[in-house]
């Protein structure tokens, strides 16, 4: 800088209007932000310092991102085959046997789109061979226009390969459908027939041997069907209802009612009206009761991967301390001449809070670019795969929340604000003698 323009700035110090100070601070804040050879580019310590705010935000956004796609995935999975609430009851035999007239109730509750019976029981399965697996029988309404949609689990029947109305080349309603991962295990076909060993529910008591007697049924393969979801492919069978209930031993009573409500996020509301509603010895659950252990456990990992994600960008608060001091040191004698020259500690303290915003708005806007564009890559290509039978899915889902990304962007200038006080503080006291003389 040239001594005509040097005393110019200087001059500018003493004017009151508060522009041309401010002007004069980010003008000083900049040039300290460069290179000391005269080049516009940024110092090295300045880069290293904006990078670990880049790292700490991008790798924030994508933790986050991908928390969030797990719960979405996961969720709208498990609500394929598992209703927004259910209707069970007390008791021993935990079977509802008046649901005729509990479904009227229930279809005409506020809050409530629509109800059908279920019922939720095991067995054990074999194609014709050795090979046996255990299974959840799950008996539904036959699928037909005028029956309620309660989950999507019909939709998800294989094209060419079935469907849920359970018709059976008998003229019957005794057909299965089987997830496709359990039909591969067993070789099964729309077409081949399934050997099922029902639960002792309901069976009798061999007088000889003291123990129930097994029951048996055949069963055709009228369908497969493919949710995404580890579970229900893996290891559930759908039948007709009446078929179910036999099955299962409990006459004409059901496990229970599945309830469709206008709203997902309403559910626990509904249930718990509902339950009010009915009284003893009725229950109602919501989806996110019926998986609370789930949620919970990705709510817990989501937070906790995020206060260690933090810890990145904390750690690039440091960096721009590091930074800041390092110019406090190596300015010292030019900061001693500005305040010589009348500059006041606050305009000291406002060039290198500069720095400091620059350094963290700079790294937070890269960061917040190469996050989201992070995020909209692994989702659209899925460059991560899972196994699925670990995992659920089969690959890493991400979903970027807007809240997500405000309060990461707040955090991030937040730290960055506060990490440059020490270091213009130190600026700030600096005596212009003292100063002057430092070598």
């Amino acid at each position: 800088m040239t001594a005509t323009a040097f005393d110019e700035r200087a001059a500018s110090v003493r004017r009151p209007p508060s522009r041309v100070s401010a002007r004069l601070e980010w003008a000083i804040a900049w040039r300290y932000l460069r290179s000391r050879k005269g080049s516009r580019l940024l110092s090295f310590i300045s880069v290293v310092a904006i990078g670990g705010v880049v790292v700490g935000v991008s790798a924030l956004i994508l933790i986050m991102g991908v928390m969030n796609g797990l719960q979405n995935d996961l969720r709208d999975k498990i609500l394929v085959g598992s209703p927004d609430l259910r209707v069970l009851n007390y008791g021993q035999d935990l079977k509802i046997d008046d649901w005729q007239t509990l479904v009227d109730k229930v279809r005409g509750f506020h809050g409530v789109v629509a109800a059908a019976p279920f019922v939720l029981t095991q067995g054990l399965v074999s194609a014709g061979h050795n090979y046996v697996e255990a299974a959840q029988v799950m008996g539904i309404e036959p699928q037909a226009p005028h029956v309620a949609q309660v989950t999507t689990i019909r939709e998800h029947a294989i094209k060419g390969a079935g469907d849920f109305r359970f018709a059976s080349t008998d003229g019957k309603t005794r057909g299965v459908v089987v997830g496709k991962l359990l039909a591969e295990r067993l070789s099964l076909m729309p077409g081949d027939t399934v050997r099922m060993l029902a639960p002792p529910t309901g069976g009798k008591i061999n007088p000889v041997l003291g123990t129930f007697t097994p029951r048996y049924y055949t069963f055709e393969v009228t369908g497969l069907f493919e949710t995404g979801m580890y579970e229900y492919d893996n290891s559930y069978i759908y039948m007709a209802l009446p078929v179910a209930e036999e099955f299962a031993g409990l006459g004409t009573a059901v496990t229970g009612l599945e309830v469709k409500t206008a709203d997902r996020w309403s559910a626990a509301g509904v249930a718990r009206a509902l339950e009010s509603a009915l009284g003893y010895p009725y229950r109602a659950e919501d989806w996110q009761q019926q998986n609370s252990s789930l949620f919970r456990a990705l709510k817990l990992e989501k937070l906790t991967m995020g206060f260690i994600v933090l810890l990145i960008i904390i750690v690039a608060a440091f960096n721009i301390v590091s930074t800041l001091t390092m110019v406090v040191a190596d300015k010292t004698r030019e900061i001693g001449i500005l305040k010589a020259m009348g500059m006041p500690s606050r305009s000291i303290r406002r060039i290198f809070l500069a720095q400091g915003l620059v350094i963290g708005a700079v790294g937070t806007s890269m960061g917040l670019t190469l996050g989201l564009a992070g995020a909209v890559a692994l989702e659209r290509y899925k460059f991560i795969r899972l196994d699925p039978s670990v995992y659920f899915i089969d690959h890493m889902p991400v979903s970027v929340q807007p809240l997500d990304v405000i309060l990461t962007v707040v955090a991030s200038l937040v730290i960055a604000t506060l990490a440059t006080l020490y270091p213009s503080m130190q600026a700030a006291r600096l005596y212009p003698i003292d100063a002057i003389r430092h070598e």
